[in-house]
């Protein structure tokens, strides 16, 4: 007998994780500038840094919140749409001690083997440069795994449908590193300060974790903390996260891969690859997460025969993918346009100077290149995880890393020599490749996902309005900026960047695009209610 499939309106939980997302990424990019303030973009201790800093990441990464949204929330979600509190509390206790007790062992065997870890990541670090990094990376470990519990409960807030306290979660740890920079930036030494940092990190993944845990305690009350792996959930969920693992893995490994050749580069290299990463991963955190996150639990939660079901992730899909082209396509304009502004607004100062912003331009430039492959991808591998399927979106991230790896290999190193460029500039490479790449993987998943559960994707006539607004807006931000002429990057961007997005909206209005409407009208429901309260 099939049931009614359930409906679910997720607008306001992707209001939510977004605005969470945004609160906490701009106190990234506060913490990104008072970074590039006092360590500067071509030193020994910004490339320390940022390459230390990448290695625990890819702990957190490979057991974070997308390894266990993928695995974790299906399960426990469909468990709470049951009405099964108890055996949803068995299943969260179970995956939070296996977690707690394989990242404990890997943190233990990464501080030990950090020596090796560096030979490996940044093959090109020597002498007092490859010492601070082994010295920041055995400080950093501790917390990458305090990051993966945090993680743990984001998966349970989220399926509580309690979105905004898991985002907003990692204000605290970076608000400790920003205090960290404060109070030793100007008494330090470039490579005092990078350990400092690192002590700090620490200590902002212990609140990121510590802020969490009384909601989740409150919310899974059947919660049983326990190493039973013998039941049926808990063995689905390990099911589950096998494969998703792997495929985030491969997706890191790729993360590692241009880190290493980065490393290979003159310096610099390293930290403005870094610098480049926190500006073209903030759209694909904010509209991408936002909209995926919000996505999988209702997903995962769907009732019905399989034809209601098809149905029911087509309508939502669809719908997805409108909201994320909507801000991504200008996103990716702005980079490929506006660079200079974007970057010399959030980082210039101090040791960043006007050649490190145009240096940071031209990466994140190349990554405008697959900014909305990259994105609507996402949305496609929830939908797969959704269907309890983990294997094809591995397939695909498999032969996207391989591509990637190849290509980036190639535009960063032989590429430049064989033009006669600065082999400095290769790094534009790495980024650019990498969206090529991720075009190949957004195909596939499309292509094999519409065999399954029908026609899905953007109407061409969308596209082309969304990116024809983006032009115009472009175009208008271009003649501000050649009229305001060169002055402190943050005055010019103030003009710049809100003629940017004043005729954007207004285009994409004229156009009839839905979701500026819905945008403006949601905007408007927020701003005349004063304070929603969050969930």
């Amino acid at each position: 007998m099939a049931a009614a499939v359930k409906r679910e309106s997720t607008g306001g939980h992707a209001f939510l994780v977004a605005s969470g997302i945004l609160l906490s990424r701009i106190f990234g990019l506060v913490r990104v500038h008072f970074i590039s303030h006092y360590l500067g973009l071509e030193t020994d201790a910004a490339d320390a840094w940022n390459q230390a800093f990448t290695i625990p990441n890819f702990l957190s990464n490979l057991f974070g919140e997308g390894v266990l949204s993928a695995s974790f929330i299906p399960v426990y979600a469909r468990l709470l749409a049951r009405g099964d509190e108890r055996e949803a509390g068995k299943v969260a206790g179970a995956i939070a001690a296996i977690l707690a007790a394989v990242t404990s062992l890997i943190v233990l065997v990464g501080v030990l083997a950090t020596p090796i870890f560096i030979d490996v990541f940044a093959p090109g670090f020597h002498g007092a440069k490859r010492d601070l990094t082994i010295r920041i990376v055995r400080i950093l470990f501790p917390g990458a795994g305090l990051l993966v519990l945090s993680a743990w409960c984001l998966g349970v807030l989220n399926s509580h449908r309690k979105f905004f306290l898991s985002y907003t979660a990692p204000v605290l740890w970076n608000v400790a590193m920003i205090a960290t920079l404060a109070a030793f930036g100007r008494s330090s030494g470039e490579s005092r300060l990078a350990v400092m940092l690192a002590w700090g990190s620490v200590v902002g993944s212990a609140l990121q974790f510590g802020v969490q845990l009384p909601m989740v305690l409150s919310l899974a009350r059947q919660l049983r903390v326990n190493l039973d792996t013998k039941a049926a959930d808990v063995r689905e969920v390990i099911r589950n996260f096998v494969p998703v693992f792997i495929s985030r893995g491969v997706v890191q490994i790729s993360a590692v891969v241009d880190r290493m050749l980065a490393s290979l580069l003159p310096t610099g290299a390293a930290a403005g690859l870094a610098t480049a990463q926190v500006l073209y991963t903030l759209p694909v955190s904010l509209f991408g997460m936002a909209v995926s996150a919000a996505e999988l639990p209702a997903m995962s939660s769907a009732l019905g025969s399989e034809a209601e079901i098809a149905a029911y992730l087509r309508r939502r899909l669809n719908s997805g993918l409108r909201q994320i082209a909507f801000f991504i396509v200008p996103s990716a304009m702005a980079f490929l346009a506006l660079g200079d502004v974007v970057a010399g607004a959030l980082f210039q100062g101090g040791k960043f100077v006007a050649n490190d912003t145009r240096y940071v331009w031209v990466i994140i430039a190349g990554s405008a290149v697959g900014l909305l492959a990259s994105t609507l991808g996402r949305l496609y591998s929830s939908t797969y995880y959704a269907l309890r399927d983990t294997r094809t979106p591995l397939r695909f991230a498999v032969i996207r890393v391989a591509l990637t790896t190849a290509l980036g290999y190639l535009c960063a190193l032989p590429l430049p020599k064989l033009l006669g460029i600065d082999p400095r500039w290769g790094v534009a490479g790495l980024t650019a490749s990498a969206g090529a790449a991720g075009w190949v993987e957004f195909t596939l998943l499309r292509r094999t996902l519409n065999a399954r559960i029908g026609s899905t994707g953007l109407p061409a006539s969308l596209v082309a309005r969304l990116w024809t607004s983006a032009a115009l807006a472009a175009a208008a931000a271009w003649a501000v900026k050649l009229a305001v002429g060169h002055h402190d990057p943050k005055i010019v961007a103030v003009p710049v960047l809100g003629i940017y997005g004043v005729v954007y909206f207004g285009a994409t209005y004229v156009f009839g695009v839905e979701e500026c409407v819905s945008t403006l009208q949601r905007l408007a429901r927020f701003t005349s209610t004063g304070t929603r309260r969050p969930s």
